[in-house]
């Protein structure tokens, strides 16, 4: 299956990049390389593209779409939270911008032998690097009741939490949960009948709950926005989107953090705690897909771009 994905706020994120020509930037969720090939074909002799996945399949198929751009680019299978130590290993210190698409490819949703999505039956797996031993069938089956409580709710936001963890263990005790199938059928079982009949899917949010925790996902914004924007030169940007509001809510806490990093309390008269501004939000408000991108692309819907600048 060719690794496809159609890169959300494409516009939008390459016009708040404001790409310098012979610029060093960073696309940490390289995924298909729509957003890499529209900043490899900005660059010039002397500009440097680095494109970090830990998909290797993303990794293959980046590889031939920015072909035209070998002289530029240079591609690193790995997890973006380590980009400082791949970075300082190939010799650069500070780049001038960097993009973070945080959605799930199309690649790996529709292709089922991944185990992303509710619409296959298939073996439960959900690992976006194939390398890592943690799969969603782990979870499902080694978790107790309570992690998988905690995992539905907080990770997916899911009001029927805990009766679906309480599905999910009943279930396994008779025989080990296998499938996307066989975990359908248990949440289904798991929520009313009147509640299934609107909002979506039934498996919608315990599926994104399930993923983030096999990939720990948020755990890794969580950890790296801090490290990421120390990466940037004075002037660099770094735009990141969104596709949930858990991830959103750490973006934005995270910008709005290094803006103003002043931990003294309200009532003080000056600053004390030396704690020193690291740039400015350029994003009050989240930037949102137009109507004519979501007219052409339904997964577009819940994706925000926020996006900071390095003093």
């Amino acid at each position: 299956m060719e690794f496809e994905h159609t890169s959300v706020l494409l516009e939008e994120t390459i016009e708040n990049l404001q790409i310098k020509p012979d610029g060093v930037y960073v696309d940490g969720t390289l995924g298909g390389g729509g957003h890499s090939c529209r900043i490899a074909s900005a660059l010039h002799e002397g500009g440097r593209l680095i494109g970090i996945d830990q998909d290797e399949a993303a990794i293959e198929a980046a590889g031939r779409r920015l072909a035209p751009y070998r002289d530029r680019v240079t591609l690193i299978r790995d997890n973006y939270c380590n980009a400082v130590q791949v970075l300082r290993q190939r010799g650069i210190e500070k780049v001038d911008g960097i993009v973070l698409d945080l959605g799930v490819s199309s690649f790996q949703l529709d292709n089922a032998e991944r185990g992303f999505s509710y619409r296959y039956d298939t073996a439960l797996d959900m690992r976006m690097d194939l390398r890592q031993t943690l799969t969603a069938r782990d979870i499902v089956n080694q978790y107790t009741e309570p992690e998988l409580y905690r995992v539905i709710r907080d990770y997916g936001e899911e009001q029927f939490a805990k009766n679906i963890a309480k599905h999910i263990v009943k279930a396994r005790a008779d025989k080990p949960i296998e499938t996307t199938g066989e975990l359908n059928e248990i949440i289904r079982a798991a929520i009313p009948a009147k509640m299934r009949a609107t909002g979506g899917h039934p498996s919608k949010r315990t599926f994104q709950a399930i993923r983030i925790e096999c990939n720990r996902e948020l755990e890794v914004l969580r950890d790296s926005v801090d490290a990421l924007i120390g990466l940037l030169h004075p002037g660099g940007r770094i735009c990141i989107i969104t596709f949930h509001s858990l991830e959103d809510r750490i973006v934005k806490t995270a910008f709005r953090r290094n803006e103003n990093p002043c931990t003294c309390p309200p009532d003080f008269p000056v600053c004390v705690c030396g704690q020193v501004s690291k740039g400015k939000v350029i994003t009050r408000k989240p930037v949102l897909p137009t109507k004519e991108e979501l007219a052409v692309n339904k997964r577009a819907g819940s994706a925000k771009l926020r996006v900071f600048c390095r003093a």
